[in-house]
């Protein structure tokens, strides 16, 4: 997440790295899916899933040639500053004209001899971890940082919003749920029965004071993922997935599917889109995911790699539930389609299993998610030199990091609207537009040095300029339509 430079970390093999990006992206997010692609037909959704996924694997190079513009900037700069450091030790001047001579001009728009001079060696290896936080502060002016950490803040947010919702709701529906297997046809409404006179969202809000409670006070503190946490979570995550398209492919093999979805609806496509970006998100991590890669010669084809791996994962899962159930009666989230019908899974076990999938994955990433939005406030008031007070560094920052998304989650839990808004606004940000902008400052950054025949080996496959102003362009039509339909939506209601 946003912050400074880093160890890169333990060294592993390319495989692996496409293993964690793939786990990494494949997320929360593929559970609301299913639902998004039902609203928009299925001809609609894969059509929009597989240009969303070719704008997010575009960005994605585009974060990774600026992580190398940033290693080769850091690494001049370390150059130059030994330069000056000889300078002033053998020199025969007096310290004023050494200051003269050696910082008369911006270190980062003067000609590094010492670099020209260094042929063997290549700038552009990425071995430190850059994170975009500090990128944007080597490439962005103020106003563009404060964006910056505005936008990174706002996903968080959401992020926040979204796990403390799902938890809640995948315990509701468990626990008032129908087990009998005679439920799989029956939606229910939030305000009919759980336990005698306690409705199904007064539960819900009990399960959300329980899991705030819980997990709320990991935030005045620092939360670490264990790798061992890691491996359980990924190893679950598999195999929730793998069984909920299994399950669903055997019951439309059958012959006992109930979808019939449509080919395409117009009006779901907003919220497919937003689902979709929020779904294809890891451009905010690549910093910690790349940089311990040890053979990065082809990270491009890597990437896409992941990328159509991911596509067809995210097609699969999506494709096989709207056919196999009715689209009325699919989930926000996924997994809760399995947990009360027996015609599809009669194993009590595995359908407590799927049904609180959620609440185990996202329990141990919400501490984590807490914390860097905290850290990322501290990082958008620091100034320079200066320390927080005890009571703001402890206890403020600590509150208005888990306030705002657990009040979002008590007064709504409708999951695919808080995926579709937080991927819309703030994901359309971190995706699209600050790699755009990223890549796009790097370049006219360290063209004065180098000058323009200087050719980053990381750089983008769409390194002309077009592709920068075609994502920008694409970004900032994806906002007016998605706001233009909320607007006109709430007026027609």
């Amino acid at each position: 997440m946003p912050g400074g430079i880093t160890e890169s970390g333990e060294p592993y093999s390319p495989f692996v790295g496409l293993v964690y990006m793939f786990n990494l992206i494949v997320g929360t997010g593929a559970l609301t899916m299913p639902k998004a692609f039902a609203a928009a037909g299925w001809v609609v959704s894969v059509s929009l899933i597989t240009f969303l996924a070719f704008m997010s694997f575009m960005t994605t190079t585009f974060v990774i040639e600026a992580m190398a513009a940033a290693n080769a900037q850091l690494r001049w700069k370390r150059r130059e500053q030994e330069e000056i450091n000889d300078s002033d030790s053998s020199s025969d001047y007096s310290d004023d004209e050494v200051l003269i001579r050696g910082r008369s001009e911006p270190v980062e728009t003067r000609p590094i001899l010492s670099v020209q001079r260094a042929a063997n060696i290549d700038h552009f290896d990425i071995v430190e971890r850059v994170e975009m936080g500090q990128m944007a502060s080597m490439f962005f002016n103020k106003v563009g940082v404060n964006m910056f950490y505005i936008c990174i803040i706002v996903y968080l947010y959401g992020d926040l919003a979204i796990y403390a919702a799902a938890v809640p709701v995948s315990l509701m529906e468990v626990t008032c749920g129908n087990h009998s297997c005679s439920a799989g046809s029956v939606k229910y409404n939030d305000t009919e029965s759980c336990w005698g006179p306690v409705r199904r969202k007064d539960a819900y809000r009990v399960f959300l004071a329980v899991f705030t409670l819980l997990l709320g006070p990991f935030t005045f503190f620092n939360a670490q993922k264990t790798k061992y946490l890691q491996i359980l979570t990924s190893l679950m995550r598999w195999i929730a997935f793998t069984m909920m398209i299994i399950l669903a492919l055997i019951r439309i093999g059958k012959g006992h599917s109930e979808g019939h979805p449509s080919v395409a609806q117009i009006s779901g496509v907003p919220n497919l889109f937003g689902v979709c970006v929020y779904s294809f998100m890891c451009q905010h991590s690549l910093p910690s995911l790349v940089t311990p890669i040890s053979n990065k010669k082809r990270m491009s084809a890597l990437v896409m790699a992941d990328y159509i791996l991911i596509l067809c994962f995210y097609s699969l899962l999506s494709l096989t539930a709207i056919f196999c159930f009715d689209s009325s009666l699919l989930r926000d989230m996924y997994t809760l389609n399995f947990t009360d019908n027996c015609d599809v899974l009669s194993i009590p076990v595995l359908r407590y299993f799927l049904g609180l999938f959620p609440v185990f994955t996202i329990s141990t990433n919400f501490p984590i998610i807490a914390v860097t939005l905290r850290n990322n406030w501290k990082t958008l008031f620091h100034r320079d030199g200066g320390t927080y007070p005890w009571v703001v560094d402890r206890i403020v920052f600590p509150l208005i990091t888990i306030v705002p998304p657990i009040i979002v989650a008590f007064c709504t839990h409708d999951l695919e609207a808080l995926v579709g808004i937080t991927g819309a606004y703030a994901g359309t940000g971190i995706q699209y537009i600050i790699p755009a902008f990223l890549v796009y400052f790097s370049r006219r950054h360290l063209e004065p040095v180098l000058g323009r025949d200087t050719v980053n080996k990381h750089r983008s496959p769409f390194h002309h300029a077009f592709w920068v102003w075609f994502v920008i362009l694409w970004a900032t039509f994806c906002l007016m339509f998605v706001t233009a339909n909320i607007v006109l939506t709430e007026t027609q209601k």
